[in-house]
């Protein structure tokens, strides 16, 4: 009895499938930079994309769902868990700074109209795909603190704290500072961020 061997480039997606998905978010994001989200439309990003309406709503079942994912373009990727040396002021100072370097270098306009649009919990205005866009990158974002706050080191100084609460903390103040247009934040500006952090969590009551 003879087998017959599948490739198993059989079983990856089809390659069509993602130039055609990569030309429409090309197309959306380019829309996006020159009029905004009101200019990403599906006559617009099909016409530019040359992908026809019917593939596009394959990949994105409404146009909410094709803004949503050329918005998370435009976003800084979370930073990185720092390793395991130093105390924990020292990783959360460098975990903090690795993060707000990336955000400076992400596009000031592009990141400011992303966290906008996601910027409503009950979808109320971005709709549902906003909402869920918001509720990803918050997971996205908070990994690296779930991680760090994990470690016993950490537990046995912060205690079963909230990561979103740290994230609001930490990042909330780099954010602003970007958005603000009041420069980049700075490795010193990271040191205040976290020691102002750390004393508000000695200072609170034990949970009860």
């Amino acid at each position: 009895m003879t087998t017959t061997m599948v490739p198993e480039t059989w079983f990856e997606e089809d390659p069509r499938k993602q130039r055609s998905r990569g030309k429409l978010l090309d197309a959306a994001a380019a829309l996006l930079t020159s009029g905004g989200l009101d200019a990403v439309t599906v006559e617009a990003v099909t016409r530019i994309s040359k992908v026809a309406r019917t593939t596009l709503y394959r990949h994105f079942g409404t146009v909410r769902q094709l803004r949503a994912a050329a918005l998370e373009r435009f976003l800084p990727p979370p930073a990185e868990v720092p390793e395991s040396e130093g105390t924990l002021r020292d990783r959360l100072i460098e975990l903090v700074h690795r993060q707000a370097v990336l955000i400076d270098e992400a596009p000031l306009q592009m990141s400011m109209l992303t966290w906008i649009a996601t910027s409503d919990p009950t979808g109320t205005n971005s709709g549902p795909e906003g909402a869920s866009l918001r509720l990803h990158l918050i997971e996205q974002y908070r990994r690296p603190f779930d991680d760090l706050f994990a470690r016993p080191d950490a537990r046995a100084v912060l205690g079963d704290y909230d990561a979103t609460t740290a994230l609001a903390r930490l990042i909330g103040p780099v954010v602003f500072i970007r958005l603000a247009g009041l420069g980049r934040s700075t490795r010193a500006d990271c040191r205040r961020i976290v020691d102002d952090f750390l004393t508000a969590r000695a200072a609170e009551p034990p949970a009860s």
